[in-house]
């Protein structure tokens, strides 16, 4: 679903990215970890065509993102710690602004469903304002499931977040991310890549992990070959070592 190779990414004589390769399976959850600094936004940025790459190649569903950026937004919904809604507005009219973007049919019965889904069917008509962090983060994972995506891009999604609201988001990710409907209406996963500082929650939520450091993935492994205390040891030696 996304294919990475040799991607470079530099601000004047500053690298950020320098050569990360990587790749995410359909219905594959890649949790990927770094310090701060280490290039991850950078990385989802060029990923949801918000910044162009210096150098490389990246494909999203067989798209190259630079000869069609907008059909690759078509495949994406991005999620990130800066929640891109318009505070000013309600739930519903947020999902019905972007909604209306989308060209979506039968918005209101979509509305409806994800509004019940992240558990804000009674705050619908209350100003995003009002809302919550824990809850504007599931508002934002609504917004970016609006259309549908096959692929979900989750950058920091739990920052700022306590213990309760970060549970509360994983409830969320795993009933509603976990699983989208294809044209016929069947089941079919959506392929994750989400970014975290939180290494415990970043192992329950992964089916492979990565840490990115010194622009370059740095180490990547299944979930089932790691325990929390060899993640924390891996990813601490690493940081040290490419700090």
């Amino acid at each position: 679903m996304l294919e990475i190779r040799s991607l470079v990414k530099s601000f004047g004589r500053k690298a950020v990215l320098r050569g990360v390769d990587l790749t995410v399976a359909p219905g594959e959850t890649v949790v990927m970890f770094g310090p701060n600094g280490a290039g991850k936004t950078t990385l989802m940025r060029i990923i949801s065509t918000l910044s162009k790459p210096t150098a490389g190649k990246v494909r999203v569903g067989g798209i190259e993102i630079s000869y069609a950026p907008d059909a690759v937004r078509q495949q994406l919904g991005f999620v990130t710690h800066a929640p891109l809604l318009y505070d000013s507005l309600t739930a519903e009219e947020n999902l019905r602004f972007f909604g209306r973007l989308y060209r979506l049919n039968d918005l209101d019965a979509r509305i409806d469903a994800l509004l019940r889904q992240v558990g804000l069917a009674a705050r619908r008509h209350d100003p995003v304002r009002t809302y919550s962090r824990g809850m504007v983060q599931r508002l934002s994972i609504a917004r970016a499931l609006l259309h549908d995506p096959p692929m979900l891009l989750l950058d920091e999604p739990d920052t700022g977040l306590d213990q309760h609201a970060a549970a509360m988001l994983h409830r969320v990710v795993a009933e509603v991310a976990g699983v989208r409907q294809n044209g016929e209406g069947e089941g079919k996963r959506a392929s994750v890549l989400l970014t975290t500082h939180n290494l415990e929650r970043g192992l329950a939520w992964a089916d492979r992990l990565v840490i990115l450091a010194g622009g370059r993935v740095a180490f990547e492994a299944r979930r089932g070959d790691l325990t929390e205390e060899s993640l924390r040891e891996t990813y601490d030696r690493i940081v040290g070592e490419r700090g």
